[in-house]
């Protein structure tokens, strides 16, 4: 295959602060009464603020993450913490880790990372530097620039990947969600290298023929496949999963998106791709793969359509690794308008994504209700990031489109893309959403399963499959016992044969203990 071109209004009224949509209509739905008497506990929580919000909200069963940056998600005081730990320096004049220098004898202008905690003031520079804390735009300084200047500070050190793992599961184990998708990008420096050494070549076939032959490719596949299981690992022995003393952050399942850093030369990029598909055909830890890095960047720009184009043909090569791709994480302005109207479109149809990370700017694409009907036609899920959204694209209430893609149908799921370089949780996401839009707790509720129902794990839903999409009909083997502690005669033989349905039966057992808690 040669990789060469193709050819590729709602009313909304703020109101008392809610935005109100007057064309969008909630169907009513025949609701348990367990299930009654929690809307009626959300709704006055509503009354009462965010905060009360949050405490409902808090203890609700939210289901997944499914964009979740592992790096991203780990809190600053973490990275400073293991950077003592690890003995190396703080440059305290550009506020970043100096990972080719250790302590005590660090270089003039550093310190050595162990006596940070001593230093207040610096704590909290490096704090503010690695994160969105107190982040306050300036002339020469983004959302955007800050956002993603925080990821060369603070770096990426491999041997703690368990570490952040524990962290990441035992916050969301805490507020009671039960399965995470997190993006990591294995060490692939044998790969680019010998990408390097091949060049870039427009046919496709040759270049992937090229690059398995190479034995210091096939070395990387393994190599990568062993740093996801070893972070697992380790994340597994902190914990002490399997055992009389198990933390609570085993009751999170976690598994792996192979993250792809498009903005790299394309040869680059092909042997990134290519190795997440090798990793990912017959690694059950590693469920998809995604393309990240910001998209307005030159290369992201330059790149994009080819990059499409790369998935389109390896997609046809491995046609059973999940992807779900960063798209339409711009805004206008950002860049010239002709660069805003093709992005989530190409990635549904070209890079067969099953699901869009942010798709913000789904509103100035050609013929955005079209793309809407058929993404909804499609089931593709939008893992809607609405802080993120904020902090970086200055994109937050009616100039979002969460609420266009839920009129058209469109399955969506809030998830916390970076948690710790925004400072929040996924809670924080349903508060958002639930103090910014019309919302209802069983638009909440569905929202969760939605989150299960577009995850990458393998077997067959507990849920009928409609269009548009309301998982709300149990499928026939299971009806009349979701909620229940274990399930029987044929939806037990379905749970059991499917991990999907093991967690959606999970959520089913979560929400009926809740909500028989009001």
């Amino acid at each position: 295959m040669l990789l060469t071109p193709r050819a590729c209004a709602v009313l909304v009224v703020p109101v008392a602060g809610v935005l109100v949509f007057p064309n969008f209509r909630i169907a009513a739905q025949t609701a348990a009464p367990g299930e009654t008497r929690a809307a009626r506990a959300f709704d006055e929580a509503r009354k009462e603020g965010p905060a009360a919000l949050r405490a409902f909200l808090y203890r609700m069963p939210k289901g997944g993450d499914l964009h979740n940056h592992l790096g991203g998600a780990v809190y600053a005081e973490t990275f400073i913490r293991e950077a003592g730990e690890d003995g190396i320096c703080v440059d305290t004049v550009r506020l970043r880790m100096d990972t080719e220098h250790h302590g005590p004898d660090c270089p003039p202008g550093e310190s050595a990372a162990k006596d940070v905690p001593a230093n207040q003031h610096l704590y909290d520079e490096l704090i503010d530097a690695f994160s969105m804390r107190t982040f306050v735009p300036v002339t020469g300084e983004s959302g955007h620039d800050h956002f993603f200047d925080t990821f060369g500070r603070f770096g990426d050190d491999k041997r703690f990947t368990g570490e952040w793992i524990d962290e990441v599961a035992s916050r969301a184990a805490a507020q009671n969600e039960e399965y995470l998708e997190l993006m990591q990008t294995p060490n692939f420096r044998a790969a680019a290298g010998v990408a390097a050494k091949i060049g870039w070549n427009t046919d496709a076939a040759h270049l992937k023929e090229a690059l398995l032959a190479d034995s210091g490719f096939r070395g990387n596949v393994e190599s990568a496949r062993e740093e996801y299981s070893e972070a697992l690992r380790k994340r597994n022995e902190i914990e002490h999963c399997g055992q009389s003393d198990a933390a609570a952050g085993c009751s999170v399942t976690v598994r792996f998106l192979y993250q792809v850093l498009r903005g790299f030369p394309p040869e680059n990029v092909f042997a990134q791709t290519l190795l997440g598909f090798e990793v990912a055909s017959p690694d059950a830890d590693v469920v998809g793969i995604n393309y990240v890095m910001p998209e307005d960047g030159y290369i992201s720009m330059r790149d994009y359509a080819l990059q499409m184009r790369m998935l389109d043909y390896l997609h046809g090569q491995y046609p059973k690794v999940h992807i779900t791709l960063h798209a339409g994480e711009l805004s206008e302005g950002m860049v010239p308008p002709d660069g805003l109207k093709f992005h989530i479109r190409m990635a549904v149809e070209e890079g067969h994504a099953e699901r869009i990370g942010h798709g913000v700017d789904v509103m100035y694409e050609n013929r955005p209700w079209e793309l809407m009907k058929e993404m909804a036609d499609r089931h593709v899920m939008v893992e809607v990031n609405l802080t993120s959204n904020d902090v970086i694209l200055n994109v937050k209430g009616n100039e979002h489109p969460f609420m266009l893609y839920r009129k058209a149908g469109v399955p969506v799921a809030l998830s916390t893309d970076d948690e710790g370089v925004s400072r929040i949780d996924l809670t924080h996401e349903y508060v958002r959403a639930a103090d910014t839009y019309p919302l209802s707790y069983h638009n909440l509720k569905l929202m969760a399963r939605t989150s299960i129902e577009h995850s990458f794990l393998p077997g067959a839903s507990v849920w009928e499959r409609v269009t548009p999409e309301k998982l709300e009909t149990p499928v026939a083997a299971c009806r009349g016992q979701l909620g229940a502690e274990t399930p029987t005669g044929e939806c037990a033989a379905l749970v059991r044969g499917s991990e999907k349905a093991q967690q959606e039966w999970e959520l089913e057992r979560r929400f009926h203990a809740f909500e028989a808690s009001f």
